[in-house]
């Protein structure tokens, strides 16, 4: 395999990254970082559960005590908030129809919802992802992915998803729904993961997405005939080797190392970092500028990470931050 310069800034964004993640868990204010292309622009976190939607989707859609722990219940909730993969459409759906729960399922009030929300000129779905429309019949984009969930659920897809035997299993069973297709059906199954609905090994199972297949282009002129997911697989399993190597501090996420899916979307967002640090490397996609700017402010919320990981969080609302001398007391 033969690296370009990318592949060593790969390491160096995903020690920075986290260092900034860190950083805010405590400061509101910073600034975080002296990257001047991370203080400019948007990145996700160096870890995917760490990003603020996904936090959003551990702590008050799957994990909050309030809410039933039942497989069909995680599995509508989880795919609800995912299909939109927005805060406020989520917030705007419960403020309008009360506490979301399959037991009570209003697709047609979540419709009328969506709607009016759309009227008003409200943006129902993240810019993180293209969301094909699947064609079930609907007026918009939104009404066919509300048709979309109605089915998974008449067809049993939360008893049959509780049932699989493996990670790969759950995106064998979500990768044939209409719109869905390889890329989604993995971050679905890693969603669904987060869950107490299942417990399977984030190491076990990866796919590519598009994103990573440009970084990986720009990380490598040649990867040896070795594919997508086997150069990710790589990355975990040699990062401790090259974060020495470059002497950089990566204490990982409360103690985790990085697991294939980090590795996956680091890929994915080293190709956007080039951009601007590399702009001479060229990748697969053609993009040449970072679309997204930063305007980051305030510390973070308390982290929420599956409980089965164990780690080991400090609780940092606990923790006072005196402005003037930008120290932690």
């Amino acid at each position: 395999m033969e690296r370009t310069v990318v592949f060593d800034s790969y390491w160096r964004f995903a020690a920075e990254r986290l260092r900034v993640y860190l950083r805010r868990l405590t400061d509101p204010r910073g600034p975080w970082t002296e990257d001047t292309i991370l203080r400019s622009y948007r990145f996700t976190n160096t870890y995917r559960v760490a990003d603020r939607v996904s936090q959003y989707l551990v702590r008050e859609v799957q994990s909050r005590s309030d809410r039933s722990q039942a497989p069909a219940e995680l599995f509508f909730r989880t795919m609800l908030f995912k299909l939109f993969n927005r805060i406020e459409t989520w917030e705007t759906l419960e403020r309008e129809l009360g506490p979301i729960s399959w037991q009570a399922a209003d697709f047609d009030g979540m419709l009328r919802v969506l709607d009016g929300a759309m009227r008003r000129g409200a943006t129902v779905y993240s810019a993180a992802y293209i969301m094909p429309s699947p064609r079930l019949g609907g007026a918009r984009k939104h009404a066919n992915h509300l048709k979309l969930l109605a089915t998974m659920m008449d067809d049993g897809m939360p008893a049959r998803v509780e049932r699989a035997s493996s990670l790969s299993d759950v995106y064998e069973l979500l990768r044939p729904w209409p719109g869905l297709g390889s890329f989604l059906a993995f971050q679905y199954a890693i969603d669904l993961n987060y869950s107490a609905m299942l417990d399977f090994d984030e190491a076990s199972f990866v796919v590519a997405g598009p994103g990573a297949l440009d970084g990986i282009a720009k990380c490598f002129s040649s990867t040896g005939g070795h594919n997508a997911e086997a150069v990710i697989q790589m990355m975990v399993d040699e990062q401790d080797g090259h974060f020495a190597r470059l002497g950089l501090n990566f204490p990982g996420l409360f103690g985790r190392k990085l697991q294939p899916i980090d590795c996956q979307n680091l890929f994915c967002e080293i190709s956007k970092y080039s951009r601007v640090a590399h702009p001479e490397v060229s990748g697969s996609s053609g993009r040449t500028r970072i679309k997204q700017s930063y305007s980051g402010e305030g510390a973070l919320p308390q982290p929420v990470f599956p409980q089965r990981w164990n780690l080991k969080v400090p609780d940092f609302t606990s923790v006072t931050y005196a402005p003037r001398q930008g120290t932690l007391l």
